[in-house]
């Protein structure tokens, strides 16, 4: 079964422990990254409207952490995430909460 991370980012804070978590497990210097934390806004959408929201984008070197997982560990950024807002599993579990909340879904 493949498996993918999933990102609520609509709970997303924005707070990057899973950019340090990830560099931390996988050594990585502070100029590369296994998952980039992206910011969308602020943008006046309207008078009383903003956009504001933060989106972490796993990178090339994410291998979902291929070891964690075969130790039977969650990935390193799904178990560091402060909002709990990354998740792992099967592509098929998460197809009707994609079609039900504000998920993205990165393979």
């Amino acid at each position: 079964m493949r498996q993918v991370i999933v990102v609520d980012y609509e709970f997303c804070s924005g707070c990057h422990s899973c950019e340090i978590a990830c560099q931390q497990e996988h050594g990585l210097s502070p100029d590369k990254f296994g998952i980039k934390l992206t910011q969308i806004g602020p943008d006046q959408l309207s008078e009383t409207r903003w956009q504001y929201e933060f989106l972490p984008i796993p990178t090339d070197r994410c291998d979902r952490c291929a070891e964690r997982q075969a130790a039977g560990k969650l990935p390193t950024c799904v178990q560091h995430c402060q909002a709990g807002c990354l998740h792992i599993g099967a592509q098929e579990e998460f197809t009707e909460l994609m079609k039900k909340q504000k998920v993205v879904m990165f393979s």
